[in-house]
This record gives C-alpha cells, structure tokens and sequence, in this order.
C-alpha cells in the first residue's frame, strides 16, 4: 500500500531533535566510466528534491532523520520545493518511489542499504530523473544515481578506542540491527578500535557482540523492534559490559532503554550512539551518552541537492572519511570531563594517522570507490 505523502510534515510527528549539520567539505571520489552530467540549471520555484526512507522513519534519531533534515535545511536555504515519503516496511520502497517520480521530483534520495535494489529499478525506468542513494554503492555505476558513502569504520575505531580506554568493567559491547555491510562497518572499525587499544596498553579489554575475524555476532534481525535491543543490551550488562554501541537505528533507543534503567540502579553505564551526535538526537539518552560515530549525512544531502539544481549531477559517489569530516567522533559534551586528557591527545593522534595513512582501518565492508 502507498505511503502517503505530505509536504512539509511527518506521519509519525515532529522530530525527537535537530542534528548538527556539519559543514563537511564534500570530496566526490569516482569510479568507473565518466557518468552523464547533470541537466540545466533549474530556478529554486521549479526544484523540486525528494526523499524516501525506509523502514526506521524520518523520526529515527540517527541516519532517516539526519539525511531528511539535511534536505529541509536545504529549502530553507535555497527555496525549493520538498517532498517525503516514509516506508513502513520493505515493500513500500519501490511504491514510494514511484509515486516520488510521479510527483515530478527533480532529485529522489533514498536512504539506507535496503533501498538498493529498489532504487536501481527506479533509475533504470526513469533515466530522465536523478536520484542519490545513502548507505549504497554500485558495481557498475548507474548514470542518474549518485551514491552517499561511507567509510565509516574510520571514525567507530576511534570509538572502539574510546570505549577500551574508559570502561571500568574492562568490557565492552556492540549489536546490529540487520547483518548487511553498513552495519558491519561500524562493529569492525569498534572491534579495531578495542584491539588497538589492548596491543598499545598492554591490556585484555573484551568485546562482546561481534567477531571480526568470523564475521558473526548479535543481530535483532530488524531495526525496528526495540524490545529485542533492550534484551541483548541487558544480556551484555549481565555479562559485564559498562558501554555499549548499538547500530541499529530505532531499535538503539531499546539499548539506551536498557542503560538508563541500570544507571538508575546505580550501574556506571554509557552509550555510545552512530549515524547522528545522539546527544543531540536522541536527548532521552544524554545523561549515558558518551559519544557517537556520526555520518555527516545532512551535509553530503545539501551538497548533492544543491549541485543537482545547478546542472552539476554526477554519479560519482560522494565516500565520507575523516579526512573530509564525513565520518566523525562526536564531542563528549556532559562526559568531557570523564575523557582523561591524555586518551583525547591519543584520540587525535589516531585521527590524525589514520587521515594521514600511517594506520590502516580496513573492513570487508569499507567503500571500494
């Protein structure tokens, strides 16, 4: 059944918070053969930029929300026209964005992995529209789809670090929502992350959740049921994890559910959230969150938008790194303090390093372009 669709609202209600948008510098890195340029340059009254989620909901807190207001800021500044289609479930992507090409949407953004298929058959039907995908690359690019990357295992190494280097338990945790690779990029960059940590300090911190020389670990299996998050998160604090990295969109407030109720218990416990600054986004959680491993989603959506109005469409893919501030560690905000001084100098030393190439972090699911 279609979505229904509504310019200027949501469904499911207003949103639990507004991200930062950073002021990434966008670096478009290619592959393949030169694709089509972009149309002429259309007046911001006949622009008109869509988007389709999927099944987490603009109001996710994480990846749906930080592209959406990417895009809204994008009216705000250019004075286009927006529209949004949210999915409820799988089956109503290619529904939606079919009905976002009957709209006369001048750009469609589909967010997420599982709109891959979907938004393949959608581009090869329509080749006179553009769309740009987030969280999805191609084989073989498609001449009218840009792809939003990530190379997001970057930044949740530092975030494994972090972790390694602040449990009080020697501990620490991480879950997926679905197995597919732009999940897995986050768990095998923590992972790293953990490890480097141990080889640098002599130490024997441990990881649950996730093997990534097996590449196998916790899942729900969705990234809606929060229920099933709560659950594994409390599996881990029972096992004896303080901190905990949920990469599950919706079902991470089930992790925070979790963690807020054995702080209330009197448990030193903290989140670390992905995708958006949950501190941010996800405020319900501010008083455990001690960073997150942001995609500078909203940027990379105002980017391409804007470059689509001015004839400037590629299908080169936009790959976010540190390098670029596409990925990033979020702030500390009200946990700064509890960072020693020198964990944040060895932080921005593997920043550095790692932009610099002197540390390589490496995922089986890390973008090829």
């Amino acid at each position: 059944m279609l979505a229904n669709i509504k310019r200027g609202s949501l469904k499911r209600g207003s949103l639990a918070g507004v991200a930062a948008v950073g002021a990434a510098t966008l670096v478009l890195t290619g592959c393949g053969p030169a694709p089509e340029s972009g149309s002429p340059t259309a007046t911001a009254s006949d622009y008109t930029g869509c988007i389709v989620s999927d099944s987490g909901g603009f109001d996710d807190q994480s990846f749906n929300q930080s592209s959406y207001e990417g895009l809204k800021k994008t009216e705000k500044d250019l004075g286009i026209k927006v529209n949004q289609v949210e999915s409820k479930t799988n089956n109503d992507f290619e529904p939606n964005l079919r009905a976002m090409v009957s709209a006369g949407c001048n750009l469609t953004i589909t967010v997420g992995f599982l709109l891959g298929d979907a938004t393949k058959a959608q581009a090869t039907a329509n080749p006179d529209k553009h769309f740009a995908i987030i969280d999805f690359g191609y084989d073989k690019p498609i001449a009218n789809v840009k792809p939003i990357i990530y190379d997001t295992a970057q930044a949740a190494f530092m975030a494994g670090y972090l972790a390694a280097g602040t449990t009080k338990t020697g501990t620490v945790a991480t879950f997926g929502g679905i197995k597919i690779p732009t999940v897995t990029i986050f768990m095998d960059g923590f992972a790293d992350g953990v490890k480097y940590y141990n080889e640098k300090k002599g130490k024997n911190v441990k990881l649950l959740g996730w093997d990534k020389a097996k590449q196998d670990g916790s899942f729900t299996g969705d990234f809606e049921k929060q229920d099933k998050g709560k659950q594994l998160t409390q599996n881990f604090l029972d096992q004896g994890a303080d901190i905990v990295m949920p990469v599950a969109g919706p079902v991470g407030k089930g992790a925070g559910a979790a963690l807020k109720d054995a702080k209330a218990a009197g448990k030193d416990v903290k989140l670390i959230w992905v995708d958006s600054d949950g501190f941010l986004t996800a405020p319900d959680y501010k008083n455990i969150m001690l960073s997150s491993v942001m995609k500078q989603m909203g940027a990379a959506v105002e980017t391409v938008v804007t470059d689509d109005k001015d004839g400037k469409f590629t299908s080169d893919p936009y790959v976010g790194t540190l390098a670029n501030d596409g990925v990033q560690l979020a702030p500390f905000h009200d946990f700064d303090s509890a960072v020693p001084a020198e964990l944040k100098s060895e932080l921005d030393q593997i920043k550095k390093d790692i932009v610099d190439g002197k540390l390589k972090v490496e995922s089986a699911a890390s973008p090829k372009a």
